[in-house]
C-alpha cells in the first residue's frame, strides 16, 4: 500500500494532506524492526501496512486496520459529538481517531455506548461496526461493573431487591443487576448487561437510595488500567481485545 494511503486510512487527512506530510518530510518510517524511524519524502512509496510503525510529526504511530481504543472519561463530560452543556468527550482525542475514514457517514472512533456527563471511568471506542454492535447489545449479555457511592448506607435489603429486580418508570418489566456486592457502608459494585438511559441512578432510586457517585472500571473481563487517569486514552492491546472478544 501507498504510503499516503496508509496515512490517509489512519486519519491524517485526505490523500492530498497526506502526500503533502510526507514530501514536505514531516514522516518517519520504522523499516525492519529498526529502533530509529528513516525519513520518507515519496508519498507513493510502497510498504506492507499490517504491523507498521511511522511517525508523524515527531509522534509515533502504529498501523491499525480497525481502531479499538480505551479512554478514562473524566467527570464532567459528554459522548456526543454535539454536546449541549459540557465538553465533548470526543476533544480528549487526537485528530487522526477523530479523523478515521469510515463508509458510514461518521469518521473516527466512536464511543461504544455511552457514560452521563458525571460518570467516569472505563469508555471503549472503536470504528469497527460489528464490535460496537456486539459489545452495546443487551443480546449479547456484555457485563459492566460499575462502583456506585451512595448518600445512604446500603443494606442488604437494598443488594436483595436489586438482585431480584426493580421497576423503573418506564418499563413495568423488573430491571436485574447481575451481581451486586457491598464494598463499604456506601459504596456498591453493581453489575449490568444492559444499558437503559440512566440505569444504574434510576436503580438506586428504586431501592430508596441516591447515588452521589459513579465509576465503570470493568466492561466483560476488561479492566480500567491503574495506570491511566482521567482524560487519558490509548489503543487495546491484542490481549485487552481478546478479554473483550
Amino acid at each position: 500500500m501507498q504510503l499516503q494511503d496508509i496515512l490517509y486510512s489512519q486519519g491524517f487527512g485526505i490523500r492530498r494532506v497526506c502526500s503533502g506530510l510526507v514530501q514536505q518530510g514531516w514522516v518517519e518510517v520504522y523499516e525492519d524492526g529498526a529502533d530509529q524511524p528513516v525519513r520518507v519524502t515519496d508519498s507513493t512509496a510502497e510498504y506492507e501496512p499490517e504491523g507498521l510503525r511511522f511517525r508523524v510529526q515527531g509522534v509515533d504511530w502504529e498501523y491499525h486496520e480497525k481502531g479499538y481504543a480505551l479512554l478514562y472519561k473524566p467527570a464532567g463530560t459528554e459522548c456526543s459529538q454535539k454536546p449541549s452543556a459540557y465538553p465533548s468527550i470526543y476533544t480528549l482525542l487526537p485528530a487522526p481517531l477523530r479523523q478515521r475514514p469510515n463508509k458510514g457517514a461518521v469518521q473516527g472512533l466512536q464511543a461504544v455506548g455511552r457514560l452521563d456527563q458525571d460518570t467516569t471511568g472505563l469508555l471503549l471506542l472503536s470504528d469497527d461496526g460489528q464490535f460496537i454492535h456486539r459489545m452495546s447489545s443487551p443480546k449479547k449479555h456484555v457485563a459492566k461493573v460499575y462502583r456506585v457511592t451512595t448518600k445512604h448506607p446500603v443494606t442488604q435489603a437494598m443488594v436483595d431487591k436489586l438482585l431480584a429486580g426493580v421497576v423503573l418508570d418506564d418499563d413495568p418489566k423488573p430491571v436485574k443487576a447481575a451481581a451486586c456486592e457491598m464494598v463499604s457502608e456506601c459504596v456498591l459494585d453493581l453489575t449490568l448487561t444492559e444499558g437503559k438511559y440512566h440505569q444504574v441512578k434510576r436503580m438506586i432510586a428504586a431501592v430508596s437510595n441516591r447515588v452521589e457517585g459513579l465509576h465503570r472500571w470493568k466492561i466483560g473481563g476488561l479492566q480500567l488500567p491503574a495506570d491511566m487517569k482521567p482524560g487519558e486514552w490509548r489503543w487495546l492491546s491484542a490481549e485487552e481485545l481478546a478479554l473483550l472478544k
